[in-house]
């Protein structure tokens, strides 16, 4: 990744330097406040216990009469794709905390690379999502989630979900950024959380309306929930796996492209 404008007449930066240290700096505070960690995992694992416990027998039946034990398998992927969604929201957070409260006027007047500063939230944010998959797939299990893949599936598994995060964590870099008060940020990456219920995290596309249908399976939930169910069922994908990392590709670069425009108008005022 290049950097966001070139530096200083006379002056050197070492970009993976500086990133490396935004980085510590970030993960110093997701280790200061770990409360908000704790509310971004404690929401999809409601979730999990709310569907499976509460919902898992009836639905269980409706996909074939496998009980609560099949709607488990069915809908964890969907809460682990949810507990990307939470993660990025905290992204918001933290990058609006930045905008607002000063700290980029300081970075202005320290010899470091721009692009140090939004790289140390990805990377961070990333990190954090890892953890907190981590942790909601091991709830996952402990309440009948049995996934059948095989090593090569999980690694496939794990480099989707890496790039599914990366995508949605520069589009909530970029929403912080846009943000003009930390509570805005928080509320902005909303859809991202709901979006999946309109899709085929919780029931099939076939049982929705025909509207709804239509909106569900061409929406990109869909087929990334569908790519990251079928890895870890070790089910066939079909295309479902290009259209995810289609539509990923597409966030991941829109995101980056506004962030970069608007953190560089903040950097230079």
């Amino acid at each position: 990744m290049t950097t966001l404008a070139a530096p200083a007449a006379g002056l050197r930066f070492h970009p993976l330097r500086d990133s490396m240290t935004m980085l510590r700096r970030n993960l110093k505070h997701m280790l200061r406040y770990p409360s908000m960690t704790v509310m971004l995992i404690g929401m999809p694992i409601i979730f999990l216990l709310l569907f499976v416990y509460v919902f898992g027998g009836t639905m269980g039946a409706g996909l074939g009469g496998g009980g609560r034990s099949a709607y488990a398998n069915y809908v964890a992927p969907a809460i682990i794709i949810m507990t990307v969604t939470a993660t990025v929201q905290g992204t918001a957070i933290s990058v609006a905390m930045d905008m607002t409260e000063g700290i980029i006027a300081r970075f202005r007047t320290m010899h470091i690379a721009r692009v140090s500063v939004l790289t140390g939230h990805v990377l961070g944010s990333v990190i954090q999502a890892m953890f907190s998959i981590a942790i909601v797939t091991g709830v996952a299990v402990l309440v009948g989630f049995r996934p059948t893949a095989g090593v090569d599936g999980w690694l496939a598994a794990a480099g989707f979900l890496v790039a599914v995060t990366f995508a949605f964590v520069w589009l909530c870099v970029a929403l912080g950024q846009a943000a003009k008060t930390v509570e805005a940020a928080s509320n902005t990456p909303m859809p991202l959380i709901l979006l999946p219920f309109f899709g085929s995290g919780f029931v099939p596309t076939d049982s929705l309306p025909a509207g709804l249908r239509w909106f569900a399976e061409y929406q990109p939930f869909t087929p990334i929930m569908e790519t990251l169910r079928g890895l870890l069922m070790d089910r066939p994908v079909g295309d479902n796996w290009w259209i995810a990392l289609s539509w990923c590709a597409v966030i991941a670069l829109g995101g980056y492209l506004w962030s970069r425009k608007l953190f560089n108008r903040e950097y230079s005022r």
